[in-house]
């Protein structure tokens, strides 16, 4: 790879100014490992870097990995993509919808017509040991009809969810945790064994990823790990923390609970990106790895979701990548389809953005400038001319309400994501770049528009809806 030093540097100095913890990174490619590299350190003593057999944990990159496993299962006919979700579960239900329109495919692509909502925060702060001290845990938890420790409670909660649908099932994508909770455990009855098993057996013991688990909780990695494995770091008041209060979900098993190394996660991309194939050998099924982010799903400049993972066009390249985050945790892994490159980055530090890094590793493996944006909603030449379509307000309910309000200021429109005010750039259509006061991305969003007027906004890939005016 002809900019490894380079890359080295740059990754370095993100590494340095953002005063990560730990990161661990990996590109995989053809032959092997291309390029590793490691910083900071994964201990409160902070004596000890990370390398790339040390396990992190990779919260919602764990998705693509369950959607798999329920491809596997489809090509092998012990259940169909289009099979509705209550030939599983009788009692499942999106209000207004009939109940048999929401099927396994829309589970995975986030298309089912949940709306974001709360029951993963529930269950982490009710379920997690030393959660439930800030501000926010107590009003979580002062929220709550229960634990939520069981599936069947978060299918009770979307079968009376009081907030709108995101749509009519296959119609828009808004991401949904509690989806992927559901496709966990249809893979149980599907799979005739627990998803942690079928995993292990079909996907991790395959490929020879030895240090990757499906845990939740963190006993059975952290035996896995032979002592290897990182400490959870957050910055609260401006100051690092360290704990090892790895976030306990229960109904929520496949949808964030891997833990894994950068290495076993670059490998894993690697052999999506070659739709199957593992050092010279069929390990997945090719027509598996097509349902999960082949044929079935354009290619388009924007980024758009496939099963558990994103897809998009990028300099004649198609580039899939998924990121992930949890309390102590901030992860990034992608693949460049077809050509047989898989790459991870990992962090132990929990709100970060791990894109910079990962973008700079594509740049370095595609011989481009390590400084290429890979930004897919570009500014576009012309003004947005019908603003009073989009001014107001719009709430979204995954754990505390957080809004997006649209107003104008000197005839300037202007964007409030709670408390961070920002600016609106316009990239075509309905999409807009929100940049922060010191030009940074804040988020990625598209107004959805009926009747002359939006009924939502969605930011990165949640639905917020309009309040009412």
């Amino acid at each position: 790879m002809n900019h490894s030093k380079e890359l080295t540097d740059l990754l370095g100095s993100i590494v340095e100014k953002n005063h990560l913890a730990g990161v661990s990174a990996c590109i995989m490619g053809p032959e092997g490992m291309l390029y590793e590299f490691n910083a900071g350190f994964i201990d409160k003593d902070e004596s000890r870097v990370p390398d790339h057999d040390t396990m992190f944990g990779i919260a919602s990159m764990s998705k693509s990995i369950t959607a798999l496993c329920t491809c596997i299962l489809a090509v092998e006919g012990r259940l169909s993509l289009e099979d509705p979700v209550v030939k599983f579960f009788p009692q499942f239900r999106v209000p207004g919808e009939p109940r048999e329109s929401v099927t396994v495919r829309h589970l995975a692509m986030h298309t089912a017509g949940i709306p974001p909502m709360e029951p993963l925060e529930w269950s982490i702060v009710m379920n997690t040991p030393g959660r439930g001290d800030a501000d926010y845990e107590k009003t979580l938890r002062a929220s709550t009809p229960n634990k939520m420790e069981t599936i069947e409670e978060v299918i009770d909660y979307i079968a009376n969810c009081p907030y709108p649908n995101t749509g009519m099932p296959g119609q828009n994508l808004s991401y949904s945790n509690e989806g992927y909770a559901i496709l966990s455990y249809i893979v149980d009855q599907a799979a005739g064994m627990p998803l942690e098993q079928f995993m292990h057996e079909r996907v991790f013991a395959p490929l020879g990823m030895t240090r990757s688990i499906l845990d939740n909780g963190h006993l059975a990695a952290q035996a896995l790990s032979g002592g290897n494995m990182t400490s959870l770091f957050e910055m609260e008041d401006g100051k690092r923390t360290c704990d090892d209060g790895w976030s306990v979900l229960p109904p929520f098993r496949g949808c964030a609970m891997v833990k894994s190394t950068s290495k076993d996660m670059a490998t894993y991309y690697r052999m999506l990106s070659a739709y199957g194939m593992h050092e010279g050998k069929q390990v997945i099924p090719r027509e598996a790895v097509d349902l999960l982010l082949g044929s079935a799903h354009p290619v388009r400049p924007f980024q758009t979701m496939c099963m558990g993972i994103n897809k998009r066009a990028f300099r004649g390249h198609v580039l899939c990548e998924h990121a992930g985050g949890l309390h102590g945790v901030s992860t990034k892994g992608g693949l460049v389809l077809g050509e047989g490159i898989g790459m991870a980055v990992l962090c132990n530090r929990g709100d970060e953005d791990m894109d910079p890094l990962l973008f700079a590793m594509y740049n370095a493996v595609l011989d481009l400038p390590l400084e290429t944006s890979h930004d897919w909603f570009e500014a576009v030449s012309y003004p947005f001319s019908d603003f009073e379509m989009l001014t107001g307000r719009y709430i979204c309910h995954e754990g505390i309400p957080s809004h997006f309000t649209l107003t104008f200021e000197n005839d300037t429109p202007v964007g409030h994501h709670d408390e961070t005010q920002t600016s609106l750039i316009y990239c075509g259509g309905t999409r807009f770049r929100s940049v922060k006061e010191n030009g940074s991305l804040y988020s990625r969003i598209e107004f959805l528009i009926s009747g002359g007027k939006a009924w939502g906004v969605r930011c990165g890939t949640r639905i917020y809806h309009r309040e009412s005016d």
